[in-house]
């Protein structure tokens, strides 16, 4: 069996974000129940950003990163969002075009709410083993973005959305995944997967959601359980505290990794209190470092947090991480993979956090203005050019990055332009 996992990977949270302390207190919220959300920043989507763009330019460091003859080895390209533009052209032909990949290249979209990210990699993971074109590779994008445009008319499925704006992110993370695993090498055949139809959060109309925020948080936690429990059926010996070094969560806010994690460690590992808080500290904050300054990724955030434990942990030697990964509706999944000294200085050169410390600032009233353009781009919208002097605060932090922005949509047709 040949070696398989991810090669490389990068994320993009945006040119913009918001401190979101000060949102709260805009919002005039209880900042005692906002310390639970244990939320920094939030990346923000301009108009003229959209999944296509945040997956561009998420994976073009990749790309540009490969040799011609390595990048012309790319012959998957899978997109994983709940924020599509088209219900049938996939936006992962947006970004094959605008990466300049192969035309030999397998190309489609997945969904399947906050999970669709790990059912990319899987779906990778199983090209690459099955050796039908032996040292191809494949690239995950998996890409959102939050708008709050929120469901209205309706009362069994509202979210407090004043709580959930705060943790409402954009931005994409690529992945390359193929049989040189330098970054994480993918435990083959240890997967412990659990799903059931469940309404805990949903996208009823292309651009609003709506949700029950305890039901989804009683899925989280026993998905998270359940996927656990099946992984320790298909690998022998596995201890939650001792086996995993590290553990990357899917992260909507940090509070409910915080609440799964302890239950874990309760019900599994029959730990203390203490003993929990000094175990989250060690193994689980690492990963949300990036979490708490992007917000929830949907598909992505499990991936964010992957990066994040990469490049915030110790490897001095070798180190496994468990990853554990949910989506609404739902479908949930526990795998792991081994992280090296050597993988995590490879990881390094992408250089995400000093990206993230690039954004522009919002301000409030940059932020509220951006709400009130909000519906400026919406699913089917047939024909629009965008304001770039639109935040031109923002456009002028990028200036000399090699960015994609969304110039105009003519017959629905999407067109980007690079930025200067």
């Amino acid at each position: 069996m040949v070696p398989v996992g991810i090669e490389a990977m990068n994320v993009f949270g945006g040119i913009a974000c918001l401190d979101v302390m000060q949102l709260a207190k805009h919002r005039k919220l209880d900042t005692t129940r906002f310390e639970n959300l244990m939320m920094k920043e939030k990346a923000v989507a301009l108009p003229y950003e959209d999944p296509v763009t945040f997956g561009v330019n998420a994976a073009k460091p990749l790309v540009d990163s490969l040799s011609e003859e390595e990048k012309n080895r790319i012959e998957m390209l899978i997109t994983c969002s709940e924020s599509g533009i088209d219900f049938g052209k996939s936006m992962s032909t947006y970004l094959h075009h605008y990466l300049g990949l192969n035309r030999n290249c397998r190309l489609f979209e997945l969904k399947q709410a906050c999970y669709s990210g790990t059912a990319g990699l899987q779906a990778a993971v199983n090209f690459i083993l099955s050796q039908a074109s032996p040292g191809a590779k494949a690239l995950v994008v998996a890409t959102d973005i939050s708008r709050f445009m929120v469901a209205e008319q309706g009362s069994a499925l509202t979210e407090d959305w004043s709580f959930a704006e705060p943790s409402g992110g954009a931005g994409a993370v690529a992945i390359l995944v193929s049989e040189n695993p330098y970054v994480f090498r993918i435990d083959v055949g240890a997967n412990g997967y659990y799903g059931y139809e469940v309404m805990d959060t949903c996208r009823p109309i292309p651009d609003s959601e709506a949700g029950d925020s305890d039901l989804s948080l009683s899925s989280y936690l026993d998905c998270c359980m359940q996927a656990f429990l099946e992984y320790t059926k298909r690998v022998s010996n596995v201890d939650y505290q001792e086996t995993f070094q590290y553990l990357a969560f899917h992260t909507p806010f940090g509070g409910m990794v915080k609440g799964a994690h302890r239950a874990m460690m309760r019900k599994v590992a029959k730990a203390k209190a203490p003993e929990i808080e000094a175990d989250f500290q060690r193994r689980v904050i690492p990963g949300m470092n990036y979490c708490q300054r992007v917000g929830n990724i949907m598909g992505g955030t499990v991936l964010l947090s992957l990066a994040s434990t990469i490049d915030h942990g110790h490897f001095d030697t070798p180190r496994r991480i468990g990853c554990f990964s949910y989506g609404s509706g739902c479908c949930s999944e526990f795998y792991s993979g081994v992280v090296t000294a050597q993988g995590q200085e490879r990881q390094r050169r992408f250089a995400i956090e000093k990206r993230l410390d690039e954004r522009y600032p919002l301000s409030i009233d940059e932020y509220e203005s951006i709400l009130r353009n909000s519906t400026q781009v919406k699913f089917g919208t047939r024909n629009v050019k965008l304001d770039f002097g639109f935040i031109s605060g923002a456009l002028e932090a990028s200036r000399g990055k090699p960015r994609l922005f969304l110039e105009e949509i003519c017959e629905f047709h999407r067109k980007y332009r690079w930025s200067l």
